[in-house]
């Protein structure tokens, strides 16, 4: 059994969960998002507290009880506040803009890079930084990853795009007075 699948979710007031069968619709001020639950895991509503348990003993059954208890928790979550991930442009010159709702990127290539942003996400740039938003968790941060793998942090100068808080390990880089100096260097 899993600790996390053991602790009961507590509905935030404005959010309503509704089961059919094996399917879950959360709903709330942000929208509605829907997850349709695996067999072995049952799930029950009382008084805006949901419980979720096993009901085979299997070890399959035992792996998606805590993932599908945390993915219910970040559906009520999102519904009703949103999930955002940041990301700091890096380097000179970097830019970032919106064209409408889509995001253009300048970040060192001889061409600018938009970015359509998919069903339910919506991209902020203020200063360099750009902060994706969405109910969906999930769907926030594989559109964050996205943006970053279009120019991930180089090791020798920490240029690109990286989220807001990461730390880039700095690599020491070639150095032309090296200790005894280029084999067959004239001294």
């Amino acid at each position: 059994m899993s600790r996390i699948g053991k602790s009961p979710i507590q509905l935030k007031p404005p959010a309503t969960l509704v089961k059919e069968g094996d399917r879950v619709t959360v709903t709330g001020p942000k929208g509605s998002l829907v997850f349709t639950v695996p067999s072995g895991i049952s799930l029950e509503v009382k008084d805006q507290t949901v419980l979720i348990t096993c009901v085979s003993d299997n070890a399959k059954s035992n792996a998606l009880h805590g993932l599908v208890r945390a993915h219910i928790n970040n559906m009520v979550h999102g519904v009703v506040d949103g999930w955002t991930r940041t990301l700091v442009l890096s380097g000179v010159g970097y830019r970032a803009v919106l064209s409408g709702s889509n995001l253009v990127l300048s970040v060192g290539f001889s061409h600018q890079v938009t970015i359509v942003p998919p069903a339910g996400i919506q991209f902020t740039v203020v200063e360099g930084k750009i902060t994706v938003a969405g109910m969906d968790k999930e769907l926030v941060g594989q559109t964050a990853s996205n943006i970053r793998k279009i120019k991930p942090p180089e090791p020798y100068k920490g240029k690109g795009i990286m989220y807001e808080g990461e730390h880039i390990r700095k690599k020491a880089g070639k150095s032309a007075k090296g200790v005894g100096g280029a084999p067959g260097a004239a001294k």
